[in-house]
């Protein structure tokens, strides 16, 4: 019966698909250009244990490869910026996330090769998502939305959006598929909805949480697994770095089968800390639990079953010391380039990598600590200037004793959900929203005060300063602006399809530009900044610096916090309150109307 309902369900999908296939099977003739860089972030493991996917993000494909050959056999062209993959339980279907054109998309393996079989328009930038055990039904995370997407394979469409925190990056479901687990990483917190219902059912606060990576249910349900960081609001000496008090490295893990608080552990082993964990993956075994630090280059191995989980009060500043001297029970492994998603496969020992950086599917042996084997999935041989920029990015290893990467605070070159103290104000404790790198060429002067004029030494400054780092080299230096001139701002989703405005936003537009708002006075050009520094009543008397630049208005609808100091949590507030026409320009008091105009307009910048 089970058999006859999946052959079922795949003809109504052929079906369904029968017109619409005709453009992607088309696509089938296509050569990716073996020169570009694949960038693979994830990677999945058919439960057959016969082939290995791979999402790779700057060449928008997914590879195939015969995992017992160890050999790519086939690359296809999916859409823009893929970010998640996976097999649905019975392995007939590859789903994948394309987080730039907001779609899902699925695949088939038809012969040794790929097929799209469809996609499912969900929009909101697209990035984790989990799928149930009915081999249908499919929870996306739509990061830039707040939502989850519940999307039918059957039907090929959305059926339900459930509103979540900020931030939705990753996601799980417990194995019976009943309960839901939600990393919000903007708002620092894991959500647990019914399935059933689509209600929360608890939410589980990260204190002083960021960057919430990968999540992973146990094989008995009762916990979600995932990695994170945290951030104190400490001054930025050497010693708080080493204490673990700036930027530290956790796993943790909540209960699924009802409310309690939070789990951890410590990452960071004195003098040669853990930074941007990323990937996770236990064992069918359940005895290892494997973490990719990708910031230090690593696969972190724990033993689980007795790893030293604390609740309230913990779990400290670094590494338990009971783990640090028992090799069985945490080791690392060096793989070099930037280790992402993980896949242990059903030997419990072969770990499968997908490193963004060396454009490789690596295979790992967790009992000689070794890489065995290194899958080349195209690029090329010599890395440009801003792949080199790109590699120094995401590198931890240029901060003090390898705490955090540029990325760490800039994740993927925007920006974090909570105000920092950086220093480049040159005083400590006046913590400020972290800005975007998108355009940083076109946006100068920089920093919030706009006294950095000089974008090189802005560079070494960050480094040296904020972190506590070594004197880049000028050809260190040099590659970083090329990378970060050539990264490219991620499209905005809530533009109309065909790049017009929503009637709102047009009124909101014309409203922007106008006397009656006077927006236009100084957020103003292409990037929506004057370049000027103005004072409108919104410092403090810490502020070293007089006035403030500036910001740029691109991008806005990604921020979960405004204002220099991120005080304001919505835009509501920033025209109502803080930023409104009234303190800043003197002008009458916007309506609820033109207030929502505006933030529709705001949204599409």
């Amino acid at each position: 019966m089970q058999s006859r309902s999946r052959a079922l369900l795949l003809t109504l999908v052929y079906l369904s698909l029968a017109v619409g296939c005709g453009a992607a099977f088309a696509a089938r003739a296509e050569v990716i250009d073996p020169s570009i860089d694949r960038s693979p972030v994830d990677l999945a493991l058919s439960p057959d244990g016969k082939w290995l996917v791979t999402a790779n993000e700057t060449s928008g494909s997914v590879s195939l490869i015969d995992a017992v050959a160890g050999r790519v056999v086939d690359e296809l062209r999916i859409g823009s910026h893929p970010a998640h993959i996976d097999f649905t339980p019975d392995g007939t279907t590859i789903l994948a996330t394309n987080q730039w054109s907001g779609e899902l998309s699925l695949l088939a393996i038809r012969e040794g090769k790929l097929a799209a079989i469809g996609s499912v328009h969900v929009s909101g930038h697209p990035q984790g998502f989990a799928i149930a055990p009915d081999n249908r039904t499919v929870y996306v995370g739509l990061t830039a939305a707040a939502q989850v997407a519940q999307v039918d394979l059957r039907s090929l469409s959305v059926v339900r959006r459930i509103d979540v925190g900020n931030w939705p990056r990753y996601l799980t479901l417990s194995p019976d598929g009943t309960r839901l687990a939600v990393g919000s990483s903007g708002d620092a917190e894991i959500e647990v909805i019914d399935t059933a219902t689509a209600e929360p059912l608890y939410e589980e606060p990260l204190a002083n949480g960021v960057n919430i990576g990968h999540m992973t249910p146990s094989a008995d349900g009762q916990y979600a697994y995932f990695t994170w960081m945290i951030y104190r609001t400490n001054p930025i000496t050497r010693d708080n770095i080493q204490r673990g008090w700036i930027l530290a490295s956790r796993i943790g893990r909540v209960r699924l089968d009802g409310a309690s608080y939070r789990e951890a552990i410590s990452l960071d082993v004195p003098e040669m800390a853990v930074a941007d964990p990323h990937g996770l993956a236990i064992s069918g075994d359940g005895q290892r639990l494997v973490a990719s630090s990708s910031g230090t280059h690593e696969l972190l191995v724990y033993r689980l079953p007795d790893l030293p989980f604390v609740s309230t009060g913990g779990p400290g500043d670094l590494i338990d010391r009971r783990l640090q001297r028992d090799r069985d029970r945490f080791s690392r492994i060096d793989v070099g380039g930037r280790p992402m998603g993980l896949e242990i496969a059903a030997d419990n020992q072969t770990v499968y990598v997908a490193n963004y950086l060396k454009n490789s599917l690596q295979s790992v042996d967790l009992k000689t600590k070794q890489v065995v084997r290194e899958i080349d999935l195209g690029g090329p041989s010599t890395p440009s200037p801003a792949r080199q920029g790109m590699a120094i990015f995401y590198d931890a290893q240029h901060s003090l004793d390898q705490w955090y990467s540029c990325h760490s605070c800039h994740q993927n070159g925007g920006i974090n959900s909570r105000p920092m103290d950086t220093w480049n104000d040159g005083t400590e404790m006046t913590l400020k929203t972290v800005l975007p790198l998108y355009e940083l060429t076109q946006t100068g002067p920089w920093t919030w005060h706009g006294w950095q004029e000089d974008l090189d030494d802005a560079m070494k400054k960050s480094f040296t300063v904020t972190m506590q780092g070594k004197q880049p080299t000028q050809a260190e230096t040099d590659a970083l602006i090329a990378f970060l001139s050539t990264m490219p701002s991620p499209p905005n989703p809530f533009t109309e399809s065909d790049g017009t405005l929503s009637a709102a936003a047009q009124r909101g537009k014309e409203l922007f530009h106008s006397s009656r708002a006077a927006c236009a006075d100084c957020h103003s050009g292409p990037q929506f900044t004057d370049g000027e520094i103005h004072d409108v009543g919104t410092g403090s008397k810490s502020d070293h610096y007089d006035g403030y630049n500036t910001p740029t208005l691109r991008g806005t609808y990604r921020k979960v916090r405004w204002m220099h100091s991120g005080r304001a949590k919505s835009l509501e507030r920033v025209l109502t309150d803080l930023h409104s026409p009234e303190k800043v320009s003197g002008l009458p008091k916007l309506s609820d109307d033109e207030v929502a105009d505006l933030i529709a307009y705001l949204r599409t910048l």
